[in-house]
């Protein structure tokens, strides 16, 4: 489980991939969600991780 946490923290939001024009998938939504906001439920930037302070 702490594996696969890992994994996908770094591939969300370390890796740029070239489909997503070399944004990282993280900052793609974030991108979307500033075009199309009404696209989404909630505020993708509040998903990252880390303390929430």
């Amino acid at each position: 489980r702490t594996h696969l946490n890992d994994f996908m923290a770094a591939y969300n939001f370390g890796r740029r991939l070239k489909t997503l024009s070399g944004l990282t998938p993280y900052e793609y939504v974030c991108k979307i969600w500033t075009s199309e906001p009404q696209r989404f439920i909630i505020n993708p930037t509040h998903q990252t991780p880390g303390l929430d302070t």
